[in-house]
């Protein structure tokens, strides 16, 4: 049986979350910072979905101090009593100037943040979003242009809809299949199969946010897919669960 704080926007009733701009000379390597807070006191656990991204991330909650690799399916996270987190969602092609190995080597793994933060465990001023700017700006690599120009590629793929398969991103960026691949295991730390497919699905939830019936036959013409059940399929696999029941979360 689902947890009923789970559907509907239940969840809002005991967590909040949001997002917030890093400061300018950070916006090379940050997406963007995020935070969460809960309170279950007197309730029981409750387990929580976390969607994946292509995304390296960094958080902070209590005495714990994580880099958490991208992850290719579904995490969840059992959150308990009264706690909060900040974090840091690196823009997905630059993390490999931090880690100094192939972003594929942490890819479904967490790592604690000292083996590539030195000092991280033993910081303890990390108590809102602004102390993250001082944090990553102590400790900013040198340029990597070569993971400038794939994060540049993952930005370009989430602004064009139109990109859809990884034969329109060889032309597009004048790489070989074999050479693309490469580039996305050593920088992003997934293939750009599964940043391409994402993204469209990412247009899955969107239309689920709006809160207003969907089409699906239509809407996996319209993302190209072959047919409703293949981007069922494609759904399933990435969150866990079939679209129609990922909706009641809505």
């Amino acid at each position: 049986m689902r947890d009923p704080r789970s559907l509907h926007g239940a969840w809002a009733s005991f967590q909040s979350h949001g997002f917030v701009e890093p400061a300018p000379a950070l916006r090379c390597v940050v997406s963007r910072y995020w935070w969460a807070r809960w309170d279950l006191t007197g309730q029981p656990d409750y387990v929580q979905l976390m969607v994946p991204y292509p995304n390296v991330q960094l958080t902070f909650s209590g005495d714990e101090r994580w880099v958490r690799g991208v992850s290719r399916g579904r995490v969840t996270r059992a959150l308990s009593g009264r706690g909060s987190v900040v974090g840091v969602a690196f823009r997905p092609g630059v993390f490999r100037r931090f880690l100094g190995a192939p972003v594929e080597s942490i890819t479904d793994l967490s790592v604690a943040a000292d083996s590539i933060f030195p000092g991280a465990a033993h910081t303890t001023d990390i108590a809102d979003i602004a102390d993250l700017d001082e944090f990553l700006s102590r400790r900013l690599p040198a340029a990597d242009p070569i993971g400038d120009e794939v994060a540049g590629w993952v930005d370009d793929i989430v602004a064009t809809r139109e990109l859809q398969r990884v034969d329109q991103l060889t032309g597009r960026y004048n790489v070989s299949e074999r050479q693309l691949q490469r580039l996305f295991a050593e920088h992003v730390g997934v293939g750009p199969k599964w940043v391409l497919r994402r993204f469209r699905l990412h247009e899955v939830t969107e239309r689920m946010a709006g809160r207003s019936a969907v089409d699906w036959a239509v809407l996996a013409a319209d993302l190209g897919y072959a047919d409703q059940a293949h981007l069922t399929r494609d759904f399933s696999n990435m969150f866990g669960e079939p679209p129609t029941i990922y909706a009641a979360r809505y």
